[in-house]
């Protein structure tokens, strides 16, 4: 099935959804992509610099890794196609207005956006007013 590319049928129909985890973005020098995988990452990104992995704050803990902020996702239900044009844009600038970071990943079927978990409830609220 292709996802949606219509913006207006986009934000009209995201239904974003709160996650109950806490998650974190911790990276290594010396990583490649699969290490670590027994923290079953939700994402991961290979950059010159090192693995990015975005983990509960639970498992980052337990494995002693270190982070720098909390963020709290929430997943946009709709079907987006990755070719639709400005659900990003309209989506971060939402929240920006208001002051919230806005972290974008985009899965094959969701976007989902991470917040600090402090102003996870107001984004919400902003996302599902949009």
């Amino acid at each position: 099935m292709a996802g949606e590319q219509d913006l207006d049928k986009l934000l009209a129909s995201m239904q974003p959804n709160l996650l109950p985890d806490d998650f974190v973005f911790c990276t290594a020098e010396k990583l490649s992509y699969g290490d670590l995988a027994e923290l079953q990452p939700i994402a991961s990104y290979q950059e010159k610099e090192g693995l990015t992995l975005v983990i509960t704050r639970q498992a980052a803990d337990a494995a002693g890794l270190t982070y720098e902020s909390v963020f709290n996702c929430i997943t946009l239900m709709v079907h987006s196609s990755l070719d639709a044009v400005g659900l990003t844009a309209a989506v971060a600038n939402s929240l920006a207005v208001n002051g919230i970071s806005a972290n974008m990943i985009a899965a094959y079927y969701h976007d989902h956006v991470f917040v600090p978990k402090d102003k996870a409830q107001l984004a919400l609220q902003l996302l599902t007013e949009l």
